[in-house]
This record gives C-alpha cells, sequence and structure tokens, in this order.
C-alpha cells in the first residue's frame, strides 16, 4: 500500500495490536502483515472505504 497513493493517513496507537489484526484478517479487509519494525513498534496498515491509509501501531 503506497501512501503516494491514498487520500489521508492516520496513525493509531493501540494496546493488544495482534487483536486488532486478527479483526482485520477476519473481516476480509485490504490490510499489511503485521510486521515489527525497526524504529520500535509494531505495525500493520488497512485501507478504509474511501481509500484513506490507517497505520495502527504498538510499542514492541
Amino acid at each position: 500500500m503506497d501512501p503516494k497513493e491514498n487520500y489521508g493517513q492516520v496513525y493509531i496507537r493501540v494496546s493488544e495490536i495482534e487483536k486488532e489484526f486478527e479483526k482485520a484478517k477476519t473481516n476480509r479487509i485490504n490490510y499489511t502483515p503485521l510486521d515489527a519494525k525497526p524504529w520500535g513498534q509494531k505495525e500493520f496498515s488497512v485501507l478504509d472505504p474511501d481509500n484513506n491509509l490507517l497505520t495502527f501501531g504498538e510499542s514492541a
């Protein structure tokens, strides 16, 4: 999911990110894999119906 191709972007800090990721998978939302980032966050992203990029993150 290329941020340059999306209308808007939001970063949402959550706890229990694995549960949020499972919700995205269960609801068949367009999502990226849950991944540990070099900057100390676990993150995944989804596209909402208006093509906004929503990135969910939690401290690793």
